[in-house]
C-alpha cells in the first residue's frame, strides 16, 4: 500500500499472469501439440519413403547399366544398402536388397523399412527390372 497525496491510503495493483491463465495457456499449447504431432510423425515418414524411392530407382538404373555392360544381371550388386546412405544403427530407415538372387534377365529390388520406419503404412517396396512397382497402394509411389 502506498499513500496518496491527500493522506488517503492505496493500494498497489500488481501485473502479472494469474494461475488460471498460465493454465489456459498450457492447455491451448497442449492441444496445439496434440494436432501437429500426428501431422509431423506422417511427414517425416513420407519423406524417408521418398528417399528409399529415390534410391531403387538409382540401384535400377545402376542395374541397367550392368546390363548393357555384361548383357545379364548376373553378380551385380546394389549400390547402396541402407536408406539413408551410408546411415548405421537406428538411423537406419530402410534396407535395400534384391528380393532374390539376380538372374542374367530378372531383378527385382526390395526396401524394408527398418527402425521407425517400420510403422509405415507402405510396408516394403519393390521395384523390378520391368518397372513394376510395389504396393500398389494410392501414395506409397
Amino acid at each position: 500500500m502506498t499513500m496518496h497525496k491527500n493522506g488517503q491510503m492505496m493500494r498497489r495493483y500488481e501485473r502479472g499472469f494469474t494461475l488460471i491463465e498460465l493454465m489456459i495457456t498450457v492447455a491451448i499449447i497442449g492441444i496445439l501439440a496434440a494436432v501437429a504431432y500426428p501431422s509431423y510423425t506422417q511427414y517425416v515418414l513420407k519423406a524417408n519413403r521418398a528417399d528409399a524411392k529415390a534410391i531403387l530407382m538409382e540401384d535400377a538404373q545402376f542395374m541397367e547399366r550392368y546390363y548393357t555392360t555384361n548383357n545379364s544381371y548376373l553378380s551385380a550388386s546394389v549400390l547402396s544398402a541402407v536408406v539413408p546412405k551410408g546411415a548405421n544403427g537406428t538411423a537406419i530407415k530402410y534396407n535395400i536388397s534384391f528380393s532374390v538372387t539376380p538372374t542374367a534377365s530378372v531383378y527385382t529390388l526390395r526396401a524394408v523399412p527398418a527402425n521407425g520406419q517400420a510403422s509405415d503404412s507402405c510396408g516394403t517396396l519393390t521395384l523390378s527390372n520391368t518397372g513394376a512397382q510395389t504396393p500398389t497402394t494410392a501414395g506409397c509411389w
